[in-house]
């Protein structure tokens, strides 16, 4: 079984980290893929506004100190796991990873916005939830205790 668990360097990302963790060490026997999605830089950005964040989101910086922390958890738990830095909508960029490398589940963490504001603004894990054709696990941060 591989595994998506999409990161963005924020702590309710962390905490899906820590849960695939948490149920590869229960027994659960699968491969992981860490990935993050940067939004797309646009030409006139780099003609126009060339400044450190553009430069950065152009060479993958961005996304790869997104994944540090993920990938930090999963080397100190000695878990091989597999990168990829996308570019574009995230949840459809999360969509086509998955696709991409086969994965059979999704693990991600959500924000635990309101309901208010999740329904007027949306939110990543809940496009992803309904656009996946395979399963999807949402970690709700202030529920997460995978530590040990």
């Amino acid at each position: 079984m591989k595994i998506l668990v999409p990161v963005d360097g924020s702590e309710p990302a962390l905490d899906a980290v820590r849960y695939a963790l948490h149920l590869q060490r229960a027994g659960l026997q699968a491969n992981f893929v860490l990935a993050t999605v940067q939004e797309p830089v646009y030409l006139y950005e780099m003609v126009l506004a060339p400044d450190t964040e553009v430069l950065q989101r152009v060479s993958g910086a961005v996304g790869s100190r997104a994944l540090e922390g993920a990938e930090a958890l999963f080397k100190e738990a000695g878990v091989p796991f597999e990168r990829e830095i996308g570019s574009g909508d995230p949840a459809q960029t999360l969509i086509e990873i998955a696709g991409r490398y086969g994965c059979e589940a999704i693990i991600l963490g959500a924000r635990g916005m309101g309901a208010l504001r999740s329904a007027l603004l949306g939110s990543v894990s809940q496009a992803v939830l309904h656009a996946s054709k395979v399963p999807v696990t949402i970690v709700k941060h202030d529920a997460a205790d995978f530590a040990h």
